[in-house]
């Protein structure tokens, strides 16, 4: 079993974020343990194979929680999100992470980094209740902590069978204005600034960091698509009905884009911390387009 101040535990670790960053740690050479909840599947076999310690854990077994911290230096925080058909359970995805801050305080875990939800220019009711909690704990900790705020993620495009952001039929339909500029960040990115605030933790102590990588249209996003994959692809902004239907949160955050609030992150100060930050054509020309290919030809 891998010890000491240099081992990461990494929550989250089969997702998007949690899988991206237990990489790009076990790539620089830092031990990694992986918080999973089936350690025979298989997203946990493939980073065991790249080097990652596997840790059975369940968020909403905090025993089990208690023993996966223990002996790590850091811990990289994604809780699960809780969200049903009544919208988000702000108590439960709430004291999924503060349980864990609590543990990682009592096992001796030097530091915190917590990946939660960008904020709005405006912020209400619209599902941020239960991270920004989070927040709170982490930052009320003690320890050294850096939170990140990422916004809309470029792999979003890849969906399949959601309500919006998937694209079927050659149409992208989301509730987001088609003439406003929506922010966007590469997952990849995402992870490489956890990796960041990990290596140099001093450095990043106490910084919260509004993630995004650019910012398009949803009609230039799509018309970039096309461009790129050679297929045709149009964007469908869905009314407010529609945002209605999928609960109140849904619906605030609608009326705050219509309203022209949205994200607000300093791309180019984010830059300057990441030179290497994608943009949305970069994205498409490394590994978007590629993914996106057999869905727009499906």
């Amino acid at each position: 079993m891998s010890v000491g101040n240099d081992l990461v535990l990494v929550t989250g670790a089969t997702g998007k974020q949690g899988g991206a960053t237990a990489r790009r740690l076990l790539a620089a050479g830092r031990p990694v343990r992986a918080l999973v909840r089936d350690t025979e599947s298989a997203g946990a076999q493939a980073l065991a194979a790249a080097g990652a310690e596997l840790a059975r854990g369940d968020f909403d077994e905090p025993e089990t929680i208690a023993a996966t911290v223990e002996g790590a230096g850091a811990v990289f925080l994604i809780p699960p999100a809780a969200f049903g058909p009544d919208g988000w359970d702000v108590e439960l995805e709430a004291r999924r992470g503060e349980d864990l801050v609590a543990a990682a305080k009592a096992a001796g875990v030097r530091q915190l980094v917590f990946s939660g939800i960008a904020s709005f220019e405006a912020e209400a009711q619209w599902g941020a209740h239960g991270k920004r909690r989070i927040e709170d704990a982490v930052r009320g900790s003690g320890l050294e902590w850096t939170i990140l705020r990422p916004v809309r993620f470029m792999e979003n495009y890849l969906a399949q069978g959601l309500p919006v952001d998937d694209i079927t039929a050659g149409v992208h339909r989301h509730l987001f204005p088609a003439d406003m500029p929506i922010q966007m960040i590469a997952v990849d990115d995402v992870a490489a600034f956890a990796e960041l605030a990990l290596t140099d933790p001093a450095r990043f102590h106490g910084r919260i960091l509004e993630l995004a990588g650019d910012a398009h249209t949803m009609v230039a996003a799509a018309a970039m698509i096309s461009a790129i994959t050679g297929h045709a692809v149009t964007y469908e902004e869905l009314p407010e009905d529609f945002a209605a239907d999928l609960g109140g949160e849904v619906l605030n955050v609608y009326r705050m884009t219509h309203s022209g609030k949205g994200w607000h992150a300093d791309i180019p100060a984010l830059r300057e911390i990441l030179p290497t930050l994608r943009t949305f054509e970069q994205w498409l020309t490394e590994t978007g387009a590629a993914q996106l290919k057999p869905i727009l030809e499906g």
